[in-house]
């Protein structure tokens, strides 16, 4: 088969699926539609936001649906129109099995982990909050059990300890492009191979999970090791942000602040003892205690106010006496 004769409808909404969806067009595949969501209202003055594929879409003259219901039925018959061989999703949204059993191909997608680890909404969060040394992306067939499909492909890379999550993001974004139109090859020349995720569980090894991320999981703990708080910390940078409560005194309400960078741990002193939560500063820099040792943070914000790094913020403000809860 020739890659022009392969029907393929594409469904995804971020960034992160723009680059795969480029890929497929600017290498002469047939992707015949593109799903991705509807258009939102927010910011300033309630503008429409559209989604980055859908701009994608719209840009390269694409037949583009956007529904509101994924199981309505205008949006269906409109779906078989198309006459899909195969559909990819990336980062969308939960598929009913009406639209992933469509095409006669079935439909993959493609993940932001090494499967069956980190299944869930936030695979790369997860991952780095977790310390975890490496990751990777993974191709899988749609069924009904939300990452748990057979995997097609996967590729890996380590997890640098400088790295946050933008910086794992991006790496996995040029990654699963790749892997994304190694994965339609397979298809195109008939060499696709599938691996049940069961078997991929060996000696007693249970999936990881990856929940999705609420402002309570981005509450920094500082009871806990100075290198878990680091991980916390750049798992959540630069989206959505890790914060803490900075105390402001007896009677003043804390303020929310959210560190977005710091140093790698710096060990206490032998006998050191810190209170978790302490702060210790000079005219320029500041660190905070965990519980074996300090984080000097490099980069917050205030509530309403822009990104800072230390040495500007503490130009303006005085965190003598403070201490992060």
């Amino acid at each position: 088969m020739d890659k022009k004769d392969l029907r393929i409808v594409f469904l995804g909404t971020p960034e992160f699926a723009v680059e795969s969806l480029d890929r497929l067009v600017s290498g002469g595949y047939n992707v015949v539609g593109v799903v991705t969501m509807a258009d939102k209202k927010g910011g300033r003055g309630n503008k429409t936001i559209e989604s980055p594929v859908k701009s994608y879409a719209i840009e390269h003259n694409l037949p583009l649906l956007q529904p509101d219901k994924l199981k309505d039925e205008s949006f269906l018959e409109a779906l078989r129109q198309w006459k899909a061989d195969l559909q990819i999703v990336i980062a969308f949204r939960m598929l009913p099995e009406v639209v992933w059993s469509m095409p006669r191909l079935g439909t993959f997608n493609l993940h932001a982990s090494l499967l069956p680890k980190y299944r869930g909404a936030a695979p790369i969060n997860r991952a780095v909050m977790n310390g975890e040394l490496q990751t990777g992306v993974t191709t899988f067939l749609l069924k009904h059990e939300i990452d748990t499909g057979d995997v097609i492909q996967q590729v890996a890379i380590p997890i640098e300890i400088t790295d946050n999550v933008g910086d794992v993001h991006d790496k996995l974004m040029h990654l699963g492009s790749k892997l994304v139109i190694e994965t339609v090859d397979s298809f195109i020349n008939g060499t696709v191979k599938f691996i049940p995720q069961d078997q991929m569980l060996t000696n007693g090894c249970e999936p990881t999970p990856a929940p999705k991320i609420f402002k309570e999981d981005c509450k920094i703990d500082w009871t806990k090791s100075a290198i878990e708080v680091y991980n916390h910390i750049r798992g959540l940078s630069p989206y959505p942000g890790a914060w803490t409560d900075l105390s402001m005194g007896d009677s003043a309400e804390p303020l929310q602040m959210k560190i977005y960078s710091t140093s790698q741990p710096i060990p206490f002193k032998e006998n050191e003892r810190i209170d978790p939560g302490y702060i210790t500063a000079t005219k320029h820099s500041f660190m905070i205690a965990a519980a074996d040792g300090f984080l000097e943070i490099k980069n917050l914000q205030m509530p309403g106010k822009k990104r800072l790094s230390a040495d500007e913020f503490l130009r303006g403000f005085d965190v003598s006496d403070k201490h992060c809860l």
